[in-house]
């Protein structure tokens, strides 16, 4: 198999078909390929994508992380200060092979800060005191929306 084939790529061998007719010489034989699906990671042409829950904390303090490649085994990630759900984080060159050609797609990590559940009563204590400190400056869209909200649109 060549380095970089998908789903629809269709190989040819040549003289691994049928036998022709007539004492005629084997044709070319065709194989459409079909990739099975990966449980981390999903292709887009030579790009790579990878979804990457992180904590709440580690989204407002930014952090280093060891993440999966496909190929290339673990790596760290840095994740930056204020990340947020959604935000995409790509490592140049750690993609599908290129078919035909040279280089490597990316890899995207998707990031999901995922919320936590079932507080105690003292960590929606400290939640709150965080919130009750917090600024325009801690959460611009919020205070954003806020302001938006109040005016009279009339």
């Amino acid at each position: 198999m060549p380095p970089g084939v998908d789903t629809g790529t269709q190989l040819r061998s040549v003289g691994d078909g049928e036998p022709g007719i007539g004492s005629g010489p084997p044709g070319d034989l065709y194989i459409t390929l079909k990739v099975k699906d990966h449980p981390l990671f999903e292709r887009k042409g030579d790009d790579l994508f990878c979804e990457v829950p992180i904590t709440l904390s580690q989204a407002i303090m930014g952090t280093t992380i060891r993440v999966p490649t496909l190929i290339d085994g673990d790596i760290d990630l840095t994740i930056p200060e204020g990340t947020q759900s959604g935000d995409l984080l790509r490592k140049r060159g750690l993609g599908m092979p290129k078919l035909n050609g040279r280089g490597r797609g990316d890899l995207y990590y998707k990031i999901l800060v995922e919320m936590p559940i079932r507080l105690s009563k003292r960590q929606q204590d400290l939640l709150r005191e965080i919130d009750d400190l917090s600024t325009s400056k801690n959460y611009p869209r919020h205070w954003k929306f806020k302001e938006l909200k109040d005016q009279n649109f009339d």
